[in-house]
C-alpha cells in the first residue's frame, strides 16, 4: 500500500484547483488505506509565511482532508538536502554557474541540440578552469550549484498519462543565496518519507524526468506517479487569483460552503451527479483512478 501525500508551498491561500488535487491525493491514498502525510515546502523564506501555513491547513480541513502524524517544513530539513548534494558532488555531478537570469533566458532560447526549448544548455559547465576563475572573480556573488544531467533522458510510467519520457538540462540544484532547490528537495523527502505514489498537477509532469534521474544518482527508491489534470480560468488558462473567486473564502462570499465545493470537485471528477452533495470520505468509496477524467475542468464564475 503506497505511502502518499501533499505538499503545499505556504506562499499564499490555496485555491479550488490546489484543494481539488489535495483531495486527488488524498482519494489515492485512502482509497487504497494507505497512509497520507503532508509536507510543507517553504525552502523559499521571501515567499514562504507561517499564516498562509495555517490557513492552508485550515481549509484542507475543511474539505475533509486528513493526514497521518505531524506535517513536516522542509525547511527543518536542510542538513539532508546538503547531505545529498555533497554525495552528487563527490561523484562529480556538480559543478558552479554563475550565470544571471538574463544569460539564462539567452541561453535557453538559442538552440542547442537535442535539449528540450527554454532548457539550460550547460554553458558553466564547458567553461575552461580559466574562464571559470574570471567568473568567480567578476561575480560578486557565489555561484549556483548544478546538476550535469549529461543530457541524459529518463523513461517512466505515469498512472494516467501511460508511457513518458524526457531529456534532463543541468538544473540548478542549491542557489547562490544557498536555498536548496525544489527538484533536489522533493527527491530526498519523498524517498525519505516512503513515498510510494506521487499525485500531483498536470503542471509538473515535465519535472519528473529530473526528480528520477535525481533519485537513481542518489540511489533513492523512486516513487511511482499519476499526474491529474488541472483546474483552469475561463480564459483556458491554470487557474490563478486574478480568475476572482478561487479560495474557500471567496466561494463563501459568493454563498458556498466548503461542501459545495466539495460537491463541484466530485461532479468534475465523475464521482457524484451535479449538486450531489458527498463528503470526501463518502468519495473514497467511489474512486476509480482508472476513471477520472483526463481533460482540465474549468471554473465558472
Amino acid at each position: 500500500m503506497p505511502v502518499g501525500r501533499y505538499a503545499p508551498s505556504p506562499s499564499g491561500p490555496l485555491h479550488v484547483g490546489n484543494l481539488r488535487t489535495a483531495l486527488l491525493a488524498w482519494l489515492f491514498a485512502r482509497s487504497a488505506r494507505s497512509s497520507f502525510l503532508l509536507r510543507i515546502e517553504d525552502l523559499d523564506p521571501d515567499r514562504s509565511r507561517r499564516e498562509h501555513e495555517q490557513g492552508q491547513l485550515a481549509d484542507l480541513r475543511a474539505i475533509g482532508i486528513d493526514w497521518d502524524g505531524s506535517p513536516v517544513r522542509q525547511s527543518e530539513r536542510t542538513a539532508l538536502y546538503r547531505e545529498a548534494l555533497e554525495t552528487l558532488s563527490a561523484e562529480g555531478r556538480v559543478y558552479p554557474c554563475w550565470c544571471t537570469r538574463a544569460e539564462i533566458r539567452v541561453a535557453a532560447e538559442a538552440p542547442h541540440g537535442p535539449l528540450p526549448d527554454g532548457a539550460y544548455p550547460g554553458t558553466c559547465r564547458r567553461l575552461t578552469a580559466t574562464e571559470r576563475a574570471a567568473r568567480k572573480r567578476d561575480a560578486g556573488r557565489p555561484p549556483s550549484l548544478r546538476l550535469d544531467a549529461r543530457e541524459e533522458t529518463v523513461r517512466f510510467h505515469d498512472r494516467l498519462h501511460g508511457p513518458v519520457e524526457g531529456q534532463v538540462d543541468d538544473l540548478v540544484l542549491c542557489r547562490w543565496d544557498g536555498a536548496f532547490a525544489y527538484n533536489l528537495a522533493v527527491v530526498v523527502d519523498d524517498a525519505e518519507q516512503g513515498i510510494g505514489e506521487v499525485v500531483r498537477g498536470d503542471d509538473l509532469l515535465d519535472s519528473t524526468p529530473r526528480q528520477l534521474l535525481l533519485a537513481r544518482l542518489l540511489g533513492l527508491p523512486a516513487p511511482d506517479y499519476a499526474h491529474v489534470p488541472l483546474v483552469l480560468g475561463p480564459d483556458g488558462r491554470r487557474l490563478a487569483k486574478r480568475h476572482g473567486a478561487v479560495t474557500l473564502a471567496d466561494r463563501a462570499m459568493l454563498g458556498e460552503g466548503p461542501e459545495d465545493v466539495v460537491s463541484w470537485m466530485a461532479a468534475g471528477l465523475g464521482l457524484a451527479e451535479q449538486g450531489e452533495k458527498l463528503s470526501a470520505r463518502q468519495l473514497v468509496g467511489r474512486f476509480d483512478a482508472e476513471r477520472l477524467p483526463r481533460e482540465p475542468t474549468v471554473l465558472r464564475g
